[in-house]
Order: C-alpha cells, then sequence, then structure tokens
C-alpha cells in the first residue's frame, strides 16, 4: 500500500490472509498507514480504514475479504504524505527538549477573579470576530514563537492545505 500498488497489495493481502493471519490485525495495520503515510494528502483514507474496520466486525469472513480488498486498493492508491507524523514527532522531540513551556496569558482560561486579574485571557483575539475568521494571533509559547511543526508536502489535499496555510500567513504578516 506505501508503494501505491494496489496489485501489489492485493497479493499480500491474498498471501496474509491465506497464511491465517487476524484479519483485525491488518485493518488496525491499515488505519496506522491512513495516518502515518496519507495523512492529509487523502484525509478520506483514515475515515475508509476505520470503516473498514467497523464494517467487517459486523459481517467477518469471508465476505470481509471484500471490505480488505476495497480498503487496501483505496489506501493504495491515495496520494501519500507523512508530513503529520513528521509533524508530530518534530512537536514532542521539542516538548521533550523544552519542557513545558509556559501558555501564552492571551490563550488562558479565565474562569475566576483572581485569574483575570493575573492577566489571563488578556488580549486574546476571537477569530470569530475577525473578516474571514482569522485572527492571526501567536498561541504557541514565546519562545516557540513562528516554529513550524507541520510542512505539508502539497500532495493531493495538502496542496489546498498548503494553500490555506500561504493565505493565513499573508494575513498574519499583514496584522
Amino acid at each position: 500500500m506505501r508503494g501505491s500498488s494496489p496489485d501489489a497489495a492485493l497479493y499480500w493481502l491474498a498471501r496474509m490472509l491465506e497464511a491465517g493471519e487476524d484479519p483485525i490485525f491488518i485493518l488496525r495495520r491499515m488505519i496506522i498507514l491512513a495516518s502515518e503515510d496519507i495523512g492529509n494528502a487523502d484525509p478520506r483514507a483514515l475515515q475508509m480504514a476505520v470503516s473498514a474496520l467497523q464494517a467487517f466486525q459486523v459481517i467477518g469472513m469471508p465476505e470481509g475479504r471484500i471490505i480488505l480488498g476495497h480498503a487496501v486498493t483505496y489506501l493504495a492508491t491515495a496520494p501519500k504524505s507523512n508530513a503529520s507524523y513528521v509533524g508530530i514527532n518534530s512537536a514532542l522531540a521539542e516538548v521533550r527538549k523544552s519542557g513545558a513551556l509556559p501558555v501564552p496569558l492571551h490563550i488562558r482560561n479565565a474562569p475566576t477573579k483572581l485569574m483575570k486579574e493575573q492577566g489571563y485571557g488578556k488580549g486574546y483575539q476571537y477569530a470569530h470576530d475577525y473578516e474571514d475568521g482569522y485572527a492571526g494571533q501567536e498561541c504557541l509559547p514565546e519562545r516557540l514563537a513562528g516554529r513550524k511543526f507541520y510542512e505539508p508536502k502539497g500532495h493531493g489535499y495538502e496542496k489546498n492545505i498548503v494553500e490555506r496555510m500561504e493565505w493565513l500567513k499573508s494575513r498574519k504578516d499583514k496584522a
């Protein structure tokens, strides 16, 4: 599936099924692949993989092989991007390196009078009060301001995400 070959994916699926591999294990691996290797290049891939698991649990074998075949051919032919996978690993590495940096005061909830007095929520810009629902306010800790963790590759639906991120950046630069 990772290599974008539906024929090879079907063959190896058939080999695993004939060898007695648990179809639930195969489906769990498909769900992982949908996020790790396809990600936002085709956000429907995760829905497909989860739906295949649910459908298989209702149907079982032998007809469940059709559901498995449906899912592997979809996932094999989907555009691929591991940008979300790389992004979460990068963010986790940063958290491990820098520790629990303070939450910026403007995005802290202020449910009490004391918190309000301490500046919690002060200066928060509610996105829906702005044109196009975007305020452009920095939400990372001060030490990480401007840091990028998610770098979409521009495959499949990620093309739209790249365009959206460029638009957001242009709006932020004007603010």
